[in-house]
């Protein structure tokens, strides 16, 4: 029985005939190349997936701030929040204060313990805090609480082989959420290959790299094309103001200057960037919220108000300073305007630098900057802050989404950033990234203690602490920002970003959001065919064999959409599913472009079945059945966890038992090319792996077993002519 909505559900794409001819794919820059490379940020990242974990409330809800929910504990008592099988790179793991270090830092096996230095006293930390050992976390890559104003951040990346778990040594207050990417076995278009970490001094330039936010970090070569323009705008008009026809073509900075007393003014104009004579501008944005701040008002005379690495604005005595280092492709032109619509601006000054574009034109995406005004929050419904399928003129997009800048209250209002961010990309129903709250995606913790923070990839840049201290209307608009290097979030098809409002999605605040993303308009990522698991019909299509399976079995539940029932109403029902779980083998058959760059295998699993583990086996379908290994399929924990939050910071773990409503989830695995390309058909094997671990240490294990309900095969695919 098919759930889903028309687009995932319509008919799979016609598989073209053509002999397959191998393409290069566009290198991903992995670990610290993802900082040293940071001008390839456009640069598409096919066969790579990105997701984010969290101690989120299972319910929905907000409970304990979202903190301390986990997976499991294990027998030495750590608590373990996150569990993955490799390859793949651990970018960022953001905790709430020092609260559950010692973290354990589990890689291949080997537990690194890292520690930050309120650990020892957490009762009395100290004024200032490092992370330990200090050599592998230096600032700004790894910052603490005492810098950042409530949270530890850590950027630095963890390269994992094989696998990867993260622990909490104590669970007061255990918040946190990580951001990790994951690659095929054997995949042969990463910049490095993926070893296990062993704790490295981070290079000295990817420290300076980071250090330098609010320098201008693009380069200036003599071939550089810059383009210089002053500029009158009269309130209610639109100005032209750089037609470049120079492509193809990549700007590398941006820069927008306006005497100091026009800032407010400034702050309400919008930018427009249209690419290559499109239909519609891929940048169109109020001017303050695409540069990171809600608006360009100062409570005090600092030189800085948003001071990151791609983007800054800067007060100088008589001026104030917009800029931005977002890499920019076009191929034949691009124009960019200024609309005037809360004020005159009189001496206006345009910068913009660009360099010649040589790679292929199918290795990259536009740069997008998509501007959505949230004025009125639906109760129970999660803010749309970007959905690709309606950006522009639609249909599909093959990019990844690079951050946020977003207002959350235009009333001084903190209380709202309880709400949680979701992601979902490529149709899917189940998120794949899910946060604990909309400070701590924008890298804060305690609300900030109320104050302005600007960090090089995240910050609360403007805002008073309260109502009752707001100076001007324009001090009681809050805003945040997010920019994403190593953990961007590719997408081959769609792209939908959404946040909630407030803890249960109630708040009524005024919101506003631009979300970053590169974009190319059309799909890298294609739906070849689909299992329904339960479904006679369609196994027999299929030739599914599972010996061990159960017979056909419903499923009623529910995806993780936040909470169900808000002020006595439902906001969204349960729905059925049929399908089977197994403790043996199962093979089956689907199609797929022979054309493909690998292949993405989606399941729909009863989450209620814990740590689902099996062995992948991939052959031809219409060759020999030669089956050859491609790695293992894991999905840690289950609905049911553990809620540990004791109230003291050394009091023991307290935990509890507990089981969500939602049992439905959708998880994926990577195919490497060499098992994929050239072939049509894929006869797949899984063999399902016992991982029965306990939910607590001392207790008996959890029975697992491999839940099949729904399968789905999306093969990679890149254009020569896009």
């Amino acid at each position: 029985m098919c759930v889903l909505g028309a687009i995932a559900c319509s008919p799979g794409r016609r598989v073209p005939q053509e002999a397959p001819v191998h393409v290069a794919l566009p290198v991903v820059p992995v670990g610290w190349d993802a900082y040293r490379d940071w001008g390839s940020l456009p640069r598409l990242r096919l066969g790579v997936r990105t997701y984010m974990r969290s101690t989120y409330d299972r319910t929905g809800g907000n409970e304990g701030a979202d903190a301390s929910h986990f997976l499991r504990q294990d027998a030495d008592g750590v608590a373990v929040p996150l569990d993955v099988a490799g390859p793949g790179v651990l970018y960022f793991v953001r905790t709430n204060h020092w609260h559950g270090s010692p973290w354990h830092y589990r890689v291949g096996g080997l537990d690194h313990v890292v520690k930050e230095t309120a650990t020892e006293t957490p009762d009395t930390p100290p004024a200032t805090s490092l992370f330990v050992p200090q050599s592998a976390f230096p600032a700004p890559l790894a910052l603490t609480w005492s810098t950042t104003m409530g949270a530890d951040l850590n950027w630095v990346p963890i390269p994992f082989e094989k696998s990867l778990a993260l622990g909490y040594g104590r669970t007061h207050y255990g918040t946190g959420y990580y951001i990790y990417q994951v690659f095929s076995e054997g995949a042969d278009h990463l910049s490095s290959p993926v070893a296990d970490w062993n704790e490295e001094p981070p290079p000295t330039e990817v420290v300076q790299l980071l250090a330098s936010a609010g320098d201008d970090i693009a380069p200036v070569p003599d071939t550089f094309g810059i383009t210089e323009t002053i500029v009158d705008v009269p309130d209610g008009s639109t100005a032209l103001v750089a037609d470049l026809t120079d492509g193809p073509r990549t700007i590398r900075a941006l820069r927008v200057t306006a005497p100091i007393a026009q800032a407010l003014a400034l702050s309400r104009a919008r930018l427009q960037i249209t690419w290559d004579d499109r239909v519609a501008p891929s940048v169109d944005a109020p001017l303050a919220l695409f540069f990171g701040a809600g608006s360009l008002y100062r409570r005090t005379d600092a030189e800085w108000l948003v001071k990151a690495l791609l983007m800054n604005v800067r007060f100088s005595p008589t001026e104030v300073v917009l800029s931005t280092y977002f890499p920019m492709p076009y191929f034949r032109r691009a124009t960019i305007k200024i609309v005037a619509s809360g004020g005159a601006l009189s001496g206006l000054k345009l910068h913009v630098r660009a360099e010649p574009y040589p790679g292929p034109r199918n290795h990259v995406g536009y740069f997008h900057a998509t501007y959505r005004d949230h004025a009125d929050p639906t109760p129970g419904q999660d803010l749309v802050i970007l959905d690709t399928r309606k950006a522009e003129t639609g249909g599909d997009w093959c990019g990844h989404f690079v951050g946020m800048s977003w207002i959350f209250s235009e009333e001084a209002d903190l209380g709202t950033l309880e709400g949680d961010p979701r992601f979902f990309f490529d149709d899917s129903l189940g998120p794949q990234g899910y946060g604990t709250g909309t400070e701590e995606w924008g890298g804060g913790g305690d609300y900030w203690g109320g104050r302005t923070v600007t960090l090089p990839l995240a910050g609360h840049p403007v805002g008073a602490p309260s109502p009752d201290a707001v100076q001007d209307p324009e001090d009681a608009i809050e805003s945040a920002y997010r920019i994403l290097l190593g953990d961007l979030m590719p997408f081959g098809k769609n792209a939908r970003i959404q946040l909630e409002h407030g803890g249960a999605n109630d708040s009524l605040q005024h919101y506003q959001s631009v979300a970053y993303w590169y974009g190319a308009p059309w799909a890298c990522l294609v739906l070849g065919d689909r299992l329904d698991v339960g479904n006679p019909t369609d196994e027999a299509a299929h030739d599914y064999v599972s010996p061990d399976a159960s017979p056909p079995e419903i499923v009623s539940s529910r995806y993780e959409w936040g909470v169900d029932h808000l002020m006595g109403v439902e906001t969204f029902p349960e729905t059925a599913e049929d399908g089977r779980h197994t403790t043996g083998t199962t093979e089956f058959t689907l199609a797929v472009d022979p054309q493909n760059a690998g292949v993405l295998l989606r399941r729909k699993v009863d989450y209620a079945i814990p740590n689902q583990r099996a062995d992948v086996y991939v052959a031809d379908a219409d060759g020999p059945r030669d089956f050859v290994h491609a790695g293992t399929w894991y999905l840690a924990g289950s609905n049911t966890c553990l809620y540990s939050n004791p109230p003291g910071e050394l009091d023991a773990p307290t935990p509890i038992v507990q089981t969500s409503n939602r049992r439905f989830r959708e998880d994926e695995f990577l195919l490497p090319r060499a098992l994929t390309e050239g072939r049509r058909r894929l006869r797949l094997r899984f063999t399902h792996v016992p991982w029965d671990l306990p939910l607590l240490a001392g207790q008996p294990p959890q029975r697992s077993a491999f839940s099949e309900l729904y399968y789905w095969a999306y093969s990679y695919v890149l254009p020569d002519n896009p």
